[in-house]
């Protein structure tokens, strides 16, 4: 490995790039690395980081907006909204500890890169959904703006939402501009005690079709739920939560108790405990204590959820909990061979979905695709906006898919 690069300001940025560029030195981007361990593992000459670009540049609580620098660390920025009341609806997660590393210590540009998002991704939307500008620099050097401070409808291609899950293969980011908005006054958890295959969809069904708002729907299995903040409870859970104003909470939680509650024994999780087993369920802590299994990201159907994880059971040994509505699976197994790889996009050709592996060791992840594999016009597609961008293939190339591509 060579040397690091660490610039303070967009301008080191653009000097960095612009050299790799004229030299042909493939750069890894990186903010604090809570992330590096996803995607395949990287051939480069040369590390870019982007740590230094730090700090808080605009918040105005009022107007609902917030820049900053891509290397700001996401507790700083959910601090300074947490004293004005306010939040990122997205629910940034923290992969730190699932990926061997510790908490906290995500960066926003990371985030935005990756485009992740935590359980009201069902109501709130993606990540990409929230912003509203970026600063950055693509693989010619050359630093450009895209968006601004308001949400507008606009005609033709949106670079700062194109920009959002590339993993900076694409460019680098060096500041963000997020739409934010006022955190909830309190919250509930309705949970189902003890549901099984089909009485689970049934019940994410209805309360999610209903008038209750619904923020978040999860399902752990018995298997799941003693790594989490309801250990103390023997048996599978189904929860649903619900955020807002007091009287409104109790009202909306005690008429979707009623809807559901024909399925199984309910019970009502307060403020701490909610947002306790709320944070669990985004970080992954369930498949935190095992660092040697293999974790993938399965987005799909919520309707075909419990019959792909049932297929996948059938054929080995994974475990499973689902966000989204079911729409998100979390699967653990075994990290060897292809880590069930070939089982599971067997399975998602027969539903529809997209897999992505997020912890393996490098090995595995230089054997397999990590990223859900692209038919040939989109892939075609994709090679030409890379080129566009980067077209001396030297930022974080190879990560997302083989052959030096993005």
């Amino acid at each position: 490995m060579g040397e690091t690069f660490r610039p303070e300001d967009e301008a080191g940025v653009v000097e960095a790039i612009a050299w790799a560029a004229a030299e042909s030195r493939p750069l890894e981007l990186l903010g604090n690395g809570t992330k590096r361990a996803i995607g395949r593992p990287l051939q480069v000459d040369h590390v870019l980081d982007l740590s230094g670009l730090s700090g808080i540049t605009l918040y105005e609580p009022e107007e609902l907006v917030l820049s900053a620098r891509a290397g700001t660390a996401l507790a700083e920025i959910e601090a300074a909204l947490d004293e004005n009341g306010q939040q990122l609806a997205f629910e940034p997660p923290d992969y730190g500890p699932l990926l061997g590393g510790a908490a906290d210590g995500a960066t926003i540009g990371g985030i935005v890169a990756a485009n992740l998002s935590g359980s009201r991704r069902l109501t709130a939307g993606a990540t990409r959904d929230h912003l509203l500008g970026i600063n950055a620099v693509s693989g010619r050097g050359e630093a450009f703006k895209s968006g601004g401070r308001v949400m507008k409808n606009v005609t033709g291609y949106d670079l700062s939402r194109g920009l959002a899950g590339s993993w900076g293969t694409l460019a680098a980011l060096t500041e963000v501009t997020l739409k934010v908005l006022p955190r909830p006054e309190t919250e509930i958890s309705v949970a189902l005690i003890g549901l099984g295959d089909p009485a689970w969809p049934r019940a994410m069904s209805a309360a999610l079709g209903s008038s209750f708002e619904v923020s978040a729907a999860a399902h752990l299995p018995a298997d799941i739920v003693p790594e989490t903040a309801l250990a103390d409870i023997n048996a599978a859970v189904t929860l649903f939560r619900i955020e807002g104003f007091g009287p409104s909470v109790d009202y909306r939680a005690e008429k979707l108790r009623e809807l559901v509650g024909a399925d199984g024994t309910v019970e009502v999780f307060a403020r701490d405990r909610s947002r306790a087993v709320w944070r669990d369920i985004r970080n992954v802590a369930p498949f935190c204590r095992n660092p040697e299994t293999a974790v993938w990201r399965i987005s799909t159907s919520p309707k075909h959820a419990g019959r792909f994880v049932g297929s996948l059971q059938a054929e080995g040994d994974f475990r499973a909990f689902y966000d989204w509505g079911g729409g998100l699976v979390w699967l653990e197994t075994v990290a060897e061979r292809d880590a069930g790889e070939a089982i599971i996009r067997r399975a998602l050709d027969a539903i529809g979905g997209h897999a992505t592996l997020i912890r393996a060791p490098a090995t595995l992840r230089a054997a397999i695709p990590v990223f859900q594999p692209q038919p040939p016009a989109l892939a075609a597609l994709t090679e030409r906006f890379r080129h566009q961008f980067d077209p001396h293939r030297i930022l974080n190339p190879g990560r997302m898919h083989g052959g030096g591509g993005a």
